[in-house]
């Protein structure tokens, strides 16, 4: 059905039924923020479950990566699958698998069982966020989507702010088994209520019916290209980092599977006739500029929603809901704010909302250059404040512009590829991250202990300095002397980390200031002109 014959009859795509579609908008969240909380609060407590598990952190980590592999498999054929068992049908079905399987991984034995079971999660998770975009995008129209992503938007961005902090919290008070147990009341709810109030369309439901008379023709070929480029990108950018990227034979491997598997994948999709992904939507000016600005949005937001507890942690002694709590201001201002960028998403092109948004974040990622050693709490939360002051502007108005100029047949296909972009995006930033983290730290390191050598004054000075300190504090000659060593060594290092954390903000400065003449590439979308409702 063209988008002429769908705006003329909304209520044919509408999951709405009888009841408020903003209604339908807060159902929809539920799952969402289950989800994503579920990826920010496992991250937190994996030390904790290496430890009870009797695993090295590194072998740990595959209880992130294989959730995020499952994950990024799964989330662009969301759109294929939902089509062919209905959006209802897939979203219930991915809302309990993803239930029942945090309900096995906070039961899970050994390390084995629990990276299986977050298998099965990802598997469930990696449906949600695009079926629940598609369903808003069908049930509102243009004008109003951006108000309705509002909501939804909430979930999306507040959750990775509140995982941290909750699962900091979980790990110092109670077992890490609630870090998964704790998706299950959430699960059970959003499956009860959305059985209750969400309806399938009367449209999709006839493209579906129709479709399964015709005989459906499954594209095998794209499915395995897909889990095969996508599933070895993933495993490329979570290990990349831990194995010394290319110098692993090990990931060199992973990285020319992913290669060939994704030109394959692409050339293959452009010459079927039901592709399982629908490539060309790449091609198109507006939804492919939305898809390349998302990727920016998702490696900002995801990377550094991990780097600021991480220097708090390591480098400030910080316990992990002290760390988590740099984050928290952060969220409440991504409340306020998100109703505020729904609101002005109906009166102004997302071109400018964009750019603003842009703007604010270049800002936010200058904010922390200015960092010295005597960094406060308050400090670490402004770079989050700041940061979630210009989140709202970049993901809701993408998120509606996307689908401008799309016939609503093809909305669960953009829904699942804009979705592959946050999360490729946020496993980009997150491996960039830390990479240059580390080669930054390196070099700094190094430069600054080129200072410290015998026959520099201003060291002996300092060494005889903090001799004579800890040996009025008790130490004897010998030891105050080895104590003063490793204090100034201690110092090296933590510099050298703040340092490295300065650069990678430049980075992220750098990137919003050179994306942001894609934001005015978007082309204007319907604006909602009813007149403001009297005071």
């Amino acid at each position: 059905m063209t988008a002429a014959v769908a705006a003329s009859q909304p209520n044919l795509y509408s999951s709405a039924g009888k009841h408020n579609p903003w209604l339908i908008a807060v159902v929809l969240s539920i799952a969402t923020f289950m989800e994503v909380l579920d990826i920010t609060i496992a991250n937190v407590a994996l030390r904790n479950i290496a430890g009870s598990l009797a695993a090295s952190f590194d072998q740990s980590t595959w209880i992130l990566t294989s959730y995020l592999i499952a994950n990024a498999v799964i989330l662009p054929l969301s759109g294929w699958l939902a089509t062919i068992i209905g959006r209802k049908r897939f979203y219930m079905g991915c809302v309990a698998t993803f239930t029942l399987a945090s309900f096995l991984c906070g039961m899970a034995w050994n390390l084995s069982s629990l990276i299986v079971f977050r298998i099965l999660q990802g598997l469930g998770g990696g449906g949600l966020a695009s079926s629940e975009q598609a369903i808003l995008a069908d049930t509102f129209p243009p004008e109003k989507r951006g108000q309705a992503f509002a909501i939804y938007g909430v979930a999306v961005v507040v959750a990775p702010t509140i995982g941290p902090t909750l699962g900091g919290w979980i790990t110092d008070n109670a077992s890490w088994h609630w870090v998964f147990f704790i998706n299950i009341p959430m699960g059970l709810l959003s499956l009860l209520l959305v059985n209750w109030l969400v309806q399938e369309p009367v449209a999709t439901e006839r493209e579906r019916q129709k479709l399964l008379s015709q005989g459906t023709r499954i594209d095998y070929l794209g499915f395995v290209l897909v889990a095969l480029g996508l599933g070895c990108l993933e495993v490329v950018l979570d290990e990349g980092e831990r194995n010394d990227w290319f110098s692993s034979s090990f990931i060199v491997t992973f990285a020319i599977i992913s290669a060939v598997s994704l030109v394959a994948m692409v050339l293959w999709e452009l010459r079927c006739k039901a592709p399982v992904v629908d490539i060309r939507l790449l091609g198109e000016r507006q939804f492919g500029t939305c898809f390349l600005l998302m990727l920016v949005v998702g490696a900002i937001l995801i990377g550094t929603t991990q780097l600021v507890p991480q220097l708090l942690q390591t480098q400030f002694g910080y316990t992990a809901t002290l760390a988590g709590l740099a984050l928290s201001p952060g969220g409440a201002i991504m409340i306020v704010m998100m109703p505020v960028a729904g609101l002005l998403s109906g009166k102004v092109q997302p071109r400018w909302l964009v750019a603003l948004g842009l703007v604010i974040t270049a800002f936010a990622m200058w904010y922390p250059t200015r960092l010295d050693g005597q960094i406060t709490l308050v400090w670490a939360a402004g770079i989050r404040l700041l940061l979630s002051l210009g989140l709202p502007f970049l993901f809701l108005p993408l998120t509606a512009a996307s689908y401008t100029g799309l016939d609503q047949s093809r909305t669960s296909q953009a829904s699942a590829l804009f979705n592959v972009a946050r999360n490729l995006g946020g496993s980009f930033g997150v491996a960039a991250t830390q990479t240059l983290m580390q080669q930054r730290e390196q070099f700094h390191h190094t430069r600054l202990i080129e200072h410290i050598t015998p026959t520099v004054p201003n060291f002996q000075n300092a060494l005889s300095d903090l001799t004579a300190y800890f040996v009025a504090h008790g130490s004897t000659a010998a030891v105050a002397g080895h104590q003063a060593i490793a204090w100034m060594a201690n110092t090296i290092d933590r510099q050298a980390a703040l340092l490295s954390f300065i650069d990678v903000s430049w980075v992220f400065m750098v990137t919003a200031i050179v994306v942001l003449p894609l934001a005015l590439v978007l082309r204007p979308i319907p604006l909602d002109k009813s007149p403001a409702a009297p005071s």
